[in-house]
């Protein structure tokens, strides 16, 4: 007996969640961070940045006298992360995960835990190289090999090297990946105040 009547009937709304679009907050460097515990800092400081690589050597932050001294942590070079190994995160976003696809990169950290009077200044520095190789594998570019062009030496493992004839000329500096301190940063900030780690994008 009930008629239907326009608009009696409506589909159900749906209201997608509220995801951030975009990288996390950018963070100064230096981050000061308010937590007045040493140990405690510095402990989640080297628990951090083992995630994106191995650490190397640690001087912690130490009392002597009335005086802190400085921390510091370094890491060994890192080979940088390729598009098929998405599980690592040292290349912290799409362009640097190409770069490192295409070409030999590499990473290496520094960071440096400094006593403020408001607690801790956090100073991350990440340096990304480029491997120079004498020249690709298969010799000068011609049409019939620019298909076959390999530039991967950093890849093989020489075991027993010739002498007088290096694997590799060396490496050249690239400057520094401000995107993957501003990562590293913001997985600290985000230890030091209870929260979980930031979102990957």
């Amino acid at each position: 007996m009930a008629g239907c009547s326009a608009g009696a009937w409506r589909s159900p709304s749906y209201t997608p969640p509220e995801i951030p679009i975009g990288p996390f907050p950018p963070q100064n460097n230096p981050a000061v961070v308010g937590v007045m515990d040493r140990d405690f800092v510095w402990d989640q400081v080297v628990d951090v940045v083992d995630d994106y690589f191995r650490v190397k050597q640690e001087d912690r932050v130490r009392q002597i006298g009335d005086l802190l001294t400085e921390g510091r942590l370094e890491t060994y070079p890192r080979s940088a992360s390729t598009i098929f190994e998405p599980w690592n995160k040292d290349s912290s976003t799409a362009y640097e995960r190409w770069e490192s696809t295409l070409q030999s990169m590499r990473r290496t950290a520094i960071v440096r835990v400094i006593p403020d009077p408001a607690g801790f200044a956090i100073d991350v520095q990440v340096y990304k190289d480029l491997e120079n190789v004498p020249r690709p594998e298969t010799g000068a570019v011609t049409l019939a090999n620019s298909a076959a062009l390999r530039n991967d030496n950093s890849l093989q493992r020489v075991t027993n090297p010739v002498m007088g004839i290096p694997p590799s000329a060396g490496w050249i500096p690239q400057g520094r990946d401000t995107a993957l301190e501003q990562r590293i940063l913001a997985h600290i900030q985000s230890r030091l105040i209870g929260m979980g780690p930031p979102r990957a994008y």
